[in-house]
């Protein structure tokens, strides 16, 4: 064997050695969640030198179309860290969200857009990927509540249709589902802070549900402790009850539905937050770091934490490989933490 040879043996050993030892690190550690979906923890995947590139609260995170991971936090030195899906830092941009809370990507067939809410601005923001403010969304003037009243629109998350239009949720103020067209032109509200079922308490998120025929959309009632299905026009058309849990925004890919829970009012509510995923049939089928869901004559037992992995998870990020990245709010400012199914 000569010394080339030599050296090219050696180089991929030495690969295979490193390969072997990262699948090895996968495979190590105790699993969460239950069923069908489980998963291992990796809390380190994207923490960084706070020192250069800090976080406050992380609030939402999202994939875009080249496969990358976008964080949204509210520390302005660097509202936006982008990751890959390793954890390696790519770049970062923002600096002028000071309340940056909501963050949805929408693809309009030519590059990806972001949506933005920001509670302390009271506004909404449409941005390129890379930042760039395209559009601004001040307090609509032509609901009553909101006139001359900026502090009572303070929203907290946004779903886009494939066509440009978009809804806001004032999951913050006053609790209104707010629908416009491509351009930021109103043309529906409903919902609003009330008793009733069609009424909202702390509408924190808000999706479009393609999983059946005709599509839908998915509301967080967090206060109450469930999601809302109503249809594109703002009716009513079923509540999904989930006991012990204070749900953030719905994420939905493929079959099922994934969100934070904030916290556990079963629980001492401080620290109790875990992560909750429901099948097509919006049945929970896991949880992570939660209680094992259970239904009794079709009706689920009150969740809670059951393991104290998370403190407050505020967000989930679905890739497309089907790992999940948790993003958590008032948690000491911890970086997210990165779930691979097994």
């Amino acid at each position: 064997m000569n010394r080339k040879q030599f050296m090219q043996k050696a180089v991929m050993g030495t690969a295979g050695f490193f390969i072997a030892k990262d699948m090895l690190a996968e495979t190590k550690g105790p699993v969460y969640g239950h069923n069908e979906m489980r998963f291992r923890m990796n809390n380190k995947w994207g923490k960084l030198n706070p020192e250069k590139t800090p976080v406050n609260d992380c609030h939402e995170m999202i994939q875009d179309s080249k496969g990358r991971i976008l964080l949204l936090t509210n520390e302005t030195r660097n509202n936006v860290i982008i990751y890959n899906t390793s954890g390696r830092l790519l770049s970062t941009w923002g600096t002028e969200f000071p309340g940056a809370h909501g963050l949805t990507l929408h693809t309009d067939g030519k590059e990806d857009l972001l949506y933005i809410t920001d509670t302390n601005r009271h506004q909404v923001f449409k941005t390129t990927i890379d930042g760039r403010i395209l559009l601004t969304l001040d307090p609509p003037k032509e609901i009553e509540i909101y006139k001359n009243k900026k502090e009572a629109f303070v929203p907290t998350e946004t779903a886009v249709l494939d066509n440009g239009e978009f809804y806001i949720a004032d999951g913050y103020g006053a609790q209104y589902i707010l629908h416009y067209d491509a351009n930021g032109r109103l043309l529906n509200a409903f919902g609003g802070r009330g008793e009733g079922d069609e009424h909202l308490d702390n509408a924190h998120g808000i999706t479009v549900d393609y999983r059946q025929e005709k599509p839908t959309l998915i509301i967080t009632d967090r206060s109450r402790t469930a999601f809302k299905r109503f249809s594109m026009e703002g009716k009513l058309l079923e509540v999904i009850h989930l006991p012990g849990a204070c749900v953030c925004r719905p994420v939905i890919k493929g079959d099922y539905l994934y969100a934070a829970v904030l916290r556990s009012p079963t629980l001492n509510d401080a620290g109790t937050g875990f992560v909750t995923i429901l099948n097509r049939e919006n049945k929970v089928v896991s949880n992570i770091g939660g209680s094992e869901p259970k239904y009794v004559n079709g009706v689920l037992q009150p969740l809670s934490q059951a393991e104290k992995i998370f403190t407050h998870p505020h967000d989930v990020c679905v890739d497309n490989e089907g790992s999940i990245y948790v993003a958590q709010w008032a948690s000491g400012k911890v970086y997210p933490y990165k779930f691979t199914a097994v």
